[in-house]
């Protein structure tokens, strides 16, 4: 069986999609970015993509005139590049009903709290704000609600007193970058089922490694 084909999409810098390319470009991982899409023409991520020698594609929501039009185009695409599983790595638009239905269970996010707790925007200004001392990141199953979904892989990271929100965005980055690949290897692998709502592992010792953070340190 061939290697699992992605499609990232993406908004802006691209970081997590780095984190995942530079994971896939060791020819023994399970998965491969068939495609990086992206609703912005200037978004740097592109020029990631491009430097690793990956499919880029821009389909600008601003050329079209509803939401499920601006989704139609995207599921087109990544159909078209026989994309398997799609990766959100900070695109920008809230997906429709009809394309989390259709690519149901094969879209994937990531978001930089321990969900449930502060979906949405600003997280790391309401975090602080919240006076919470654990704070981390989350992947998950996209689902047509904002942040939404049965969870695959946390990492917890601490909040130190004198952080500001920049402080704390660079520390939890730092667990994106290695929780990410990793979920899409679990994924690619065959290792995780949905069950009730949640996601189960199917090998009971992988549990056990997930419950370890990542090794970040205190900068």
């Amino acid at each position: 069986m061939g290697r699992m084909k992605l499609g990232v999409l993406i908004s802006g810098r691209g970081s997590n999609l780095q984190a995942l390319i530079h994971a896939c470009s060791d020819n023994n991982d399970p998965a491969e970015i068939a495609l990086v899409l992206s609703n912005r023409p200037d978004a740097k991520g592109l020029e990631r993509a491009a430097a690793a020698g990956i499919a880029t594609q821009v389909i600008d929501h601003k050329s079209f005139d509803d939401r499920d039009a601006f989704d139609s185009a995207l599921s087109d695409a990544l159909s078209a590049a026989d994309v398997a599983l799609v990766c959100l790595a900070g695109f920008m638009r809230l997906l429709q009903e009809s394309f989390v239905e259709r690519w149901h269970d094969r879209v994937i996010n990531i978001h930089p709290s321990l969900l449930p707790a502060f979906r949405g925007l600003n997280v790391h200004e309401r975090v602080i704000q919240s006076g919470v001392r654990i704070t981390g990141c989350s992947v998950h199953m996209v689902r047509s609600s904002v942040d939404d979904g049965p969870i695959i892989i946390q990492a917890a990271v601490p909040v130190l007193p004198q952080d500001t929100a920049h402080d704390l965005a660079a520390r939890v980055l730092k667990a994106e970058h290695k929780i990410y690949p990793e979920a899409v290897r679990l994924i690619a692998q065959g290792r995780i089922k949905l069950h009730s709502g949640r996601v189960d592992f199917v090998d009971s010792m992988e549990l056990g490694a997930l419950l370890i953070n990542p090794p970040l340190g205190r900068n």
